[in-house]
């Protein structure tokens, strides 16, 4: 074999690894990621409440943003209204029946780039055993070695809304709202390698 068919054979290789290239996974970070929802309450106030401790995954191809995904998980117990009554009947059969349903998830389908720092995430929201079609707005704030632990991390703020009442919480609707508007703010990272 001569030098040409090996220089070859190398570049073919290459090629071939960097089409086959995964898309690099980063672990959310529970302890700054955070899902604040709010309602109208009776058209006198906006209150809200805050999901914590979600878990998941932001998988991040950046030469074919396309195949980039999302999945994560958020422990229904995490919520917290600062009302602890009203947490406590949140976790109820007529609202979230947190007994049966412990936890709400969403599962990415498809990522569009809008440009560079912006991008429609399209996904599968299951609340309560119902699963609907839901699309975030994600703007990406950084992505780059944390100044803290020099692993590779990004960060993203997005914003959703959807009618509860599609998911089966239609308690005291259209009084105390349906349409439910979400704001999520997340940091997350690449595990380092053991």
């Amino acid at each position: 074999m001569n030098m040409k068919s090996i220089a070859l054979g190398l570049a073919i290789a290459s090629a071939a690894t960097m089409t086959m290239a995964k898309p690099v996974a980063y672990q959310i970070d529970p302890t700054h990621t955070a899902t604040v929802f709010t309602w109208d309450h009776f058209g006198f106030s906006t209150p809200s409440g805050n999901f914590s401790d979600i878990q998941g995954t932001i998988n991040i191809d950046e030469k074919k943003p396309a195949n980039s995904s999302v999945n994560v998980t958020i422990p229904l117990s995490s919520i917290n209204t600062n009302v602890k009554a009203l947490d406590e009947h949140l976790m109820a059969a007529d609202w979230f029946d947190a007994a049966k349903y412990p936890t709400i998830t969403f599962k990415s389908t498809k990522v569009e780039t809008q440009d560079k720092k912006n991008f429609k995430i399209t996904g599968d929201l299951t609340v309560k055993g119902v699963t609907k079609p839901v699309v975030l707005d994600a703007v990406l704030n950084k992505q780059g070695p944390h100044p803290m632990t020099q692993a590779a991390t990004v960060g993203f703020n997005a914003t959703t809304s959807f009618n509860r009442s599609a998911f089966g919480i239609a308690s005291y609707v259209p009084n105390v709202g349906d349409k439910i508007t979400v704001n999520i703010t997340t940091e997350a990272s690449v595990a380092a390698k053991k």
